[in-house]
């Protein structure tokens, strides 16, 4: 992402990130997703692990933040 206004916050499989930007949305922060594909191969023709990313404002950073170690540390359990 090209604005240095954004951070990336986290990488990693499409239903994780889609609770963390609905979770981040439900408290105001507008996170921009992005895909990338592992393997640098198009998913749809070589069936390669797609990957999204997630980036927010760095004023939000803080924020963002804690909502995403409350989702991952809840996954671990």
């Amino acid at each position: 992402m090209s604005n240095s206004n954004y951070i990336k916050l986290y990488t990693g499989n499409l239903i994780i990130v889609q609770r963390i930007v609905q979770e981040l949305a439900d408290i105001g922060i507008n996170a921009v997703k992005r895909e990338q594909n592992e393997s640098g191969l198009d998913p749809k023709i070589y069936g390669g692990h797609l990957l999204q990313e997630i980036h927010v404002h760095k004023d939000e950073l803080d924020k963002a933040t804690e909502v995403i170690k409350n989702i991952t540390s809840e996954l671990q359990e």
